[in-house]
């Protein structure tokens, strides 16, 4: 059986630390493509925009195939890569730290940065509400009026939800199918006759 769940975080969260009078604001948010991270990024910039570095790190992807750390001016390997290592403990995908800092005039060094940023990260997603969700897949369902209740025997499956219904003489369906069940799913609904299932 693959894998078709993943975790994420429900909503945004926030965490803080400070080390030597430079306070490192964290802040985490759910996020499903690269065009969130962007507009998420943009506001923390116009928010603060009198700090010295906005750091991050993010996963996207059931699979977490798509990441990218910055350290955004700090010595390479302080910021981006503890933020993202935080996200990898908690096993997020679809999650955006991004750790704002101000610079309080006193030098942390490599060991004292990565710890810094670490912990903020940590504080942000300890705070956060986690949550695990299924990958789902869309799928548009045309079939006769008269199979109406053929249909919806199939469709009253836990794993289905029907998104859109148009009931006519010709009956047109979107629904969403846990990823794991949708061969069975099709299966069932392609064998009712004059009916017809195309992924979306």
């Amino acid at each position: 059986m693959f894998e078709d769940s993943y975790r994420t975080i429900a909503k945004p969260a926030e965490g803080s630390y400070s080390e030597k009078r430079s306070k490192f604001l964290a802040y985490a948010f759910p996020v499903q493509d690269e065009q969130e991270v962007k507009r998420r990024l943009a506001e923390i910039q116009k928010k603060h925009w009198d700090a010295r570095h906005h750091c991050y790190a993010y996963i996207l992807g059931a699979h977490k195939d798509a990441y990218r750390l910055n350290d955004n001016g700090e010595p390479s390997g302080t910021a981006g890569r503890p933020i993202y290592g935080q996200l990898l403990s908690k096993d997020l995908t679809n999650t955006l730290v991004v750790v704002v800092r101000y610079f309080g005039g006193i030098k942390l060094g490599v060991s004292g940065l990565q710890n810094a940023y670490k912990v903020a990260a940590r504080e942000a997603l300890d705070a956060a509400v986690i949550e695990e969700r299924t990958v789902q897949e869309t799928y548009r369902v045309t079939f006769e009026y008269v199979k109406m209740n053929d249909i919806m025997q199939i469709l009253k499956d836990p794993d289905v939800q029907v998104l859109d219904r148009q009931s006519y003489m010709q009956c047109i369906y979107t629904i969403s199918v846990r990823q794991r069940e949708a061969d069975r799913i099709t299966g069932a609904l392609r064998k009712v006759p004059m009916t017809t299932v195309e992924g979306l």
